[in-house]
């Protein structure tokens, strides 16, 4: 129970000081709020205590720590905003840490461009680009933290006979601090804690003003339910939940989701997003399978605003450890 108490306590003062430095956000950098990765989504993003591999670099940073393997991946989403592709390389070690390189790239789609007779003479390639740098490491055997800085840019990139004029870059900085506490109370039980996106400002491509990025603050917990075990053999069910506040970009949402695991190596999850402002999916579901060093997961989401608008979103990610 001291435990348990002390874990609570540290979650809540991690919290209460991001929040106290939680700004608002710009319009034109609000695809910094936008899912990465098939496992958090298919969990209702309720992953701010999770280990997903590369993923968590955009939900926890610190949830790389533990790492033991090395790892390559590529995170695709297909959704009303654009097709999303996030490429990551962890690298961990035995006593220095774990490092992570990612690139993260949403292309919105690309425009022609023609001449006085309507031929085409060139297209316009206007991208929303995150390039990260991550560092996590075990401060004790139950406690991790980590850090990503990132160079944020809003992109508009032309090939043909435009391409003389040069790109069009908008760039700023941030950095995401998070933590992870493990414990045990009758099960294994994770809290975490994260602040994204913390610090800069990007001019919106709506409003041609430098406004500071869109923070999010986020704090969450993820138990196992041994109960199943008794029911279903190799079998393990985890529930995970997570309170998050984007401020005016998305107000406060509670999200759910749950991950069952046969053997170790197939997922069944599910997910519900309690609708903010910004319309999230109000539910998802995801299916993963592991096969030697190979990671396969998916997810779909239902519901809110990207349905609503015609695409239902979907998620791929591919993993390979080695």
């Amino acid at each position: 129970m001291r435990r348990l108490l002390s874990s609570v306590a540290f979650i809540g003062i991690v919290a209460g000081v991001a929040q106290a430095q939680t700004p608002t956000g710009s319009e034109g950098s609000l695809f910094l709020l936008l899912p990465t990765g098939a496992q958090a989504v298919g969990m209702g993003q309720a992953m701010v205590a999770g280990k997903p591999g590369s993923e968590g670099i955009w939900w926890n940073p610190a949830s790389i720590g533990g790492q033991a393997q090395k790892e390559l991946a590529i995170h695709h989403s297909k959704t009303v905003a654009g097709v999303g592709d996030a490429l990551s390389f962890v690298l961990p070690t035995h006593s220095l840490g774990t490092t992570a390189f990612s690139i993260n790239i949403l292309n919105i789609g690309e425009q022609q461009v023609t001449d006085e007779f309507g031929n085409v003479v060139g297209v316009i390639l206007p991208r929303d680009v995150v390039f990260a740098g991550s560092y996590a490491l075990a401060l004790t055997k139950r406690l991790l933290a980590g850090i990503n800085y990132k160079v944020i840019q809003l992109r508009v990139d032309c090939s043909g006979q435009c391409a003389s004029v040069g790109p069009e870059v908008e760039s700023s900085r941030a950095v995401d601090l998070g933590a992870q506490w493990d414990t045990e109370v009758g099960a294994p039980l994770t809290f975490g804690a994260a602040v994204r996106n913390l610090g800069g400002r990007l001019n919106s491509r709506e409003t041609n003003q430098r406004d500071p990025l869109p923070t999010q603050v986020e704090v969450g917990a993820l138990y196992r339910l041994k109960f199943l075990d008794h029911y279903v053999k190799d079998t393990e069910l985890r529930a995970a939940a997570s309170y998050i506040n984007s401020r005016a970009f998305g107000g406060k949402s509670v999200r759910l989701g749950t991950d069952v695991m046969y053997q170790g190596k197939v997922h069944l999850r599910a997910g519900y997003v309690g609708h903010d402002r910004r319309g999230d999916a109000s539910a998802s579901l995801g299916f993963g399978l592991q096969s030697g060093a190979f990671v396969f997961d998916i997810a779909r989401t239902f519901g809110g605003l990207p349905a609503d608008n015609g695409q239902t979103p979907v998620y791929v990610s591919l993993r390979y450890l080695f």
